[in-house]
């Protein structure tokens, strides 16, 4: 019963387009591995941003888990020319229905400077996946510059090489309202490869086109 209420808790904090945020990019649609106690586990993927009058954009994201240690390194996701770095905390929970949480903390450099705590965390139960990343960026020099996203999905495996489902973008920048793009989402995956499609706001849309693979 007190997992259960912790579930809807964490999920109405994560997910929530209220609490949810300049450009930034989806996390992974795929099921990543848990690293056991005495091993490392990375994944590593691509964003491709097709956008309407808007030139093409590549993000590049790493990520290294040990144990309950997380590491990141993203270029592109906050911002065009921005990278950060990150450092978190794994948190697991759960046998049939399994919760993951991990608080993070970043930093970000380029066009702007500043520093970001972040949450990423997930909710499992046999072929449903919930996934969410969220961050508030703190520009040391400008507030204004200041922005939370957010980015919620929902996605579901008939076969073990296929999910679907829909994803969203919430956005919002210092002084200005929240603006949220929704659109489905497609995850082919082969082994420890997988290609993800990502079509928002299909009237004007935005695609982005992920490739990825863990090990």
């Amino acid at each position: 019963m007190r997992f259960s209420l912790l579930v809807a808790c964490v999920v109405a904090v994560l997910f929530s387009p209220a609490l949810t945020t300049a450009q930034s990019g989806p996390s992974t649609a795929i099921v990543k591995p848990q690293p056991s106690a005495d091993s490392w586990s990375f994944t590593t993927y691509i964003d491709g941003y097709i956008a309407p009058h808007s030139s093409f954009l590549a993000s590049p994201i790493f990520t290294a888990d040990h144990d309950q240690l997380h590491l990141e390194a993203r270029y592109g996701y906050e911002d065009r020319y921005l990278g950060s770095l990150w450092a978190g905390y794994n948190f697991t929970a759960g046998t049939s229905l399994k919760l993951a949480l991990t608080p993070m903390l970043g930093v970000v450099f380029g066009q702007q400077t500043g520093v970001a705590p972040g949450l990423e965390g997930s909710l499992s139960y046999k072929r449903f996946y919930f996934s969410s990343s969220a961050e508030y960026v703190f520009d040391v020099k400008n507030r204004q510059n200041n922005f939370f996203y957010a980015w919620p999905q929902l996605t579901y495996a008939p076969l073990n090489w296929f999910r679907f489902g829909i994803a969203a973008q919430h956005t919002k920048v210092y002084n200005a309202k929240f603006k949220t793009d929704y659109g489905p989402v497609l995850t082919f995956s082969h082994k420890r490869v997988y290609f993800t499609s990502y079509i928002l706001n299909p009237n004007n849309p935005i695609v982005i086109l992920e490739l990825g693979a863990t090990f």
